[in-house]
């Protein structure tokens, strides 16, 4: 492990550096296993995601929602057999689970059980992943996974610099890939800069997916047909209603920034942040919800934070920004 390494896993603060073959283990996730009766058909009627794709070489993102459509949970999904793997996030997942098995009630002769001895690890570069299996160089897209003997290997969104991200799911055994190692702070990083959100307990229940840009990282099959919340969804999708999104920001200044803390144009809130990560060069980024009409009223500030802010790419295109 490098000495920049070192400090980012004992600190939480990312390396500026980032890694580029590397692996991160991450107990900030849970993993659950959906198996019995009728798994597909239980958690169909819940997700965003169509059960149907799921098998065990195809993955995908999914969000769970309320009646009014706004998310409570945001999982990636893996087939493993006839039974469904959800990554969780520890700070949120008893919340998530018991909203879940309130419905798993209804499905008799189905479970839904916590993986209390598995492992979530995320990897940069297609060489980590090759170090745990050769086929791994078949995973061409965000989706593409694996089973292997003890575990799940998932081929994740690319960094918007360029780096091929993966996630191994370690079922059983003790194996770890044999790469350099990073803290799971660089993995938040990647996230953010991926353009993946991440919910916690301050922000359950306050997005419609479409305002976390879970549409363009595939996590909403808009023609499934019903779940939990899907009316609010396809009305949004359908009639273009979506009046705010994700942005990744940079934020000159160490002083760490709160989940929620607002995003202001003047003396006016325009939006609030959702995941952020701090850097060893004195930097921060952050994934935040902003109005479209924010655009018009650059440059944005963080609330109580003086330091520059400026806009940085994601990996994938937001068209409802550029129409704004």
């Amino acid at each position: 492990m490098t000495d920049t390494a070192v400090a980012a896993e004992s600190t939480g603060i990312a390396a500026a550096q980032r890694p580029e073959n590397a692996c991160a283990r991450l107990p900030e996730y849970r993993l659950y296993r959906v198996s019995g009766k009728d798994p597909h058909k239980f958690l169909h009627g819940q997700l965003s995601q169509s059960l149907d794709e799921i098998s065990d070489s195809h993955s995908a993102r999914a969000a769970a929602c309320t009646p009014k459509g706004r998310t409570y949970a945001l999982t990636l999904l893996a087939g493993d057999g006839d039974d469904v793997l959800l990554r969780l996030p520890e700070s949120v997942a008893d919340h998530i689970s018991q909203q879940l098995n309130k419905f798993l009630m209804l499905f008799r002769g189905t479970r839904m059980d916590r993986l209390e001895d598995a492992t979530v690890f995320g990897l940069w570069g297609q060489d980590s992943a090759l170090a745990l299996s050769s086929d791994a160089a078949s995973l061409a897209s965000p989706g593409d996974s694996l089973s292997l003997d003890d575990g799940k290997l998932i081929r994740v969104e690319d960094t918007a610099e360029g780096t091929q991200r993966y996630e191994f799911w370690r079922l059983q055994g003790d194996r770890q890939p044999a790469v350099d190692l990073a803290g799971a702070a660089d993995w938040a990083a990647a996230d953010i800069s991926a353009g993946v959100p991440e919910l916690s307990p301050k922000t359950l229940e306050e997005y419609v997916p479409q305002m976390l840009n879970l549409q363009h990282i595939g996590g909403i099959h808009f023609k499934k047909g019903c779940y939990t919340g899907q009316e609010v969804v396809a009305r949004m999708h359908y009639l273009g209603q979506l009046k705010k999104s994700v942005f990744r920001l940079a934020v000159d200044g160490t002083e760490a920034i709160g989940v929620g803390t607002p995003v202001l144009a003047g003396d006016s809130r325009v939006g609030e942040v959702v995941n952020s990560v701090r850097f060893d060069d004195g930097h921060q980024e952050v994934l935040a919800v902003i109005k479209h009409t924010a655009l018009a009223k650059e440059p944005w500030q963080v609330e109580g934070h003086a330091g520059q802010v400026s806009r940085l790419p994601l990996s994938y295109a937001v068209p409802e920004q550029d129409a704004s």
